[in-house]
């Protein structure tokens, strides 16, 4: 039996042991805030009301020793943790060993010494890459599928959180694919081929260009009037009448024309042809809607989570109209967060604040940012034109309960198999008493007590000073 099959096997397993649980006891659902976890979630919460059991619901970003002394005052039996809790197995056993446990995660764990009341449903315990191959929506799915076949109508919820945990990269690896297909079979999501450009949806065309980073447009990225003259430059009008034009509002004349020049303009960088990639539509989601696109809903979620509302993420997953409406909305105040971040960087990055070091950039943001927000803009940093490639972000924030909230990304870099951003986390935090580390490949954190930032910030320039120079030797 090969590990995908021994990973399948595993999952009808643990949907075996839910089917055990009694209906007339309420489930405690805990997951993480991203676009990922909050996709988890609901397809949890799906699969519950399908099954017609009572639960309730948190949305954590970090799941720490508090969260679990507070489940243990809570009367449930059964607990399910989503996109969380692989790396506290021992402190999950020791403080709830009275309940039974689901944990359905995708990220690396220790194998403790025995799992007791938990069951873990990993695709690592499999040796399958879940940075890679399935992300903790996808492992959900699979779940709840095997509880209840009806789940395949919302495998597209599956997909929105692996395009939410970046693991989507001119297509999907094998789980995530297959999980893609149902979905496309079951007409919930349309594959085109097009320009990979964030906001095609919703914003004006000349808008949707000026904020692309990912691809990077040398003398329009950044520019609103850099973007309006290159329209012009393609022959193509940006207005629309009295308004501007959308993408969408382009022939198919005017798009291939556009990509041309796009690539024309990319031809100095290693893949010019890189602005083309697979789009993943919604098929039943408005036209212009910020849900239509899967990599704009990704965001929605995001915003969501980490405005601390996710429940309108959850309710917007599984198509309740009003929270739907409202998610929209909080958009808006979640892209200010991110200029007012964006802005505090731009007017501090000569300041000591932000420390530039041989292959590293360390922001400290102290409490100016919102914690939930560091990672996004670290993201957005490590995307930009100027930064060279293989430089680590490390972006730090102080929360309001005395702790200090760490991420960590590294820009230019996406397939390089040596670049190991949660390993790169577990050696800085290593040895030092109360920091917590998570991630995965390309994305990382810690939390950590406050009054040990000297000595974790002396540990990172240590670990990331040292990976500059061993690049520099090889």
């Amino acid at each position: 039996m090969d590990p995908y099959q021994q990973f399948s096997h595993h999952v009808q397993q643990a949907a075996d042991e839910f089917r055990k649980l009694d209906r007339k006891d309420a489930v405690r659902l805990v997951s993480h805030l991203d676009a990922d976890g909050i996709s988890a979630c609901a397809l949890l919460v799906k699969l519950l009301n399908l099954d017609n059991r009572t639960y309730s619901i948190s949305i954590v970003q970090q799941l720490k020793p508090e969260v679990l002394n507070e489940i243990a005052l809570e009367s449930y039996k059964t607990v399910i943790f989503s996109d969380l809790a692989s790396g506290m197995i021992e402190d999950i056993r020791k403080t709830l060993p009275d309940r039974k446990v689901f944990i359905i995660d995708h990220h690396e764990f220790t194998e403790p010494e025995r799992m007791g009341n938990i069951t873990l449903v990993n695709p690592h315990a499999f040796g399958i890459d879940g940075g890679k191959e399935i992300a903790g929506a996808g492992v959900a799915y699979l779940f709840s599928k095997a509880v209840d076949p009806r789940m395949e109508e919302y495998a597209h919820i599956a997909v929105i959180g692996a395009i939410g945990d970046m693991q989507e990269d001119g297509g999907f690896a094998r789980l995530n694919n297959e999980i893609l297909q149902t979905a496309v079979e079951k007409g919930k999501i349309k594959i085109i081929r097009g320009l990979r450009l964030f906001g095609a949806q919703t914003k004006p065309l000349h808008k949707v260009l000026e904020y692309s980073t990912d691809p990077y447009i040398p003398g329009v990225s950044g520019s609103e009037s850099g973007a309006i003259q290159f329209l012009h430059q393609c022959g193509i009008n940006p207005k629309n009448g009295a308004g501007w034009k959308k993408v969408k509002d382009l022939s198919e004349e005017e798009m291939r024309t556009m990509i041309t020049h796009v690539i024309m303009r990319r031809l100095g960088e290693s893949a010019p042809e890189d602005v083309l990639g697979n789009v993943y539509l919604l098929r039943q989601e408005e036209e212009g809607s910020p849900t239509k696109d899967a990599k704009e809903f990704s965001t929605l979620l995001n915003a969501c989570g980490r405005m601390g509302k996710g429940s309108l993420g959850i309710g917007a997953c599984i198509g309740d109209k009003s929270h739907k409406r409202k998610a929209v909305a909080l958009m808006a105040e979640y892209k200010r967060e991110i200029v007012n971040a964006m802005r505090w960087f731009e007017e501090n990055r000569e300041s000591p604040h932000v420390e530039k070091g041989k292959g590293y950039l360390i922001i400290n943001t102290g409490d100016k940012i919102m914690p939930t927000i560091v990672g996004t803009m670290a993201s957005i940093i490590s995307r930009g034109n100027g930064m060279k490639s293989g430089t680590y972000i490390l972006s730090l924030a102080q929360l309001i309960d005395g702790s200090t909230k760490v991420s960590l990304r590294i820009s230019g870099i996406r397939d390089d198999p040596s670049v190991d951003l949660k390993g790169t986390m577990d050696r800085i935090v290593e040895g030092l008493e109360g920091c917590e580390s998570g991630g995965h490949q390309h994305a990382a954190g810690a939390v950590f007590p406050s009054p040990m930032e000297p000595a974790f910030l002396e540990s990172a320039r240590r670990v990331l000073g040292g990976l500059a120079m061993e690049e520099k030797i090889s």
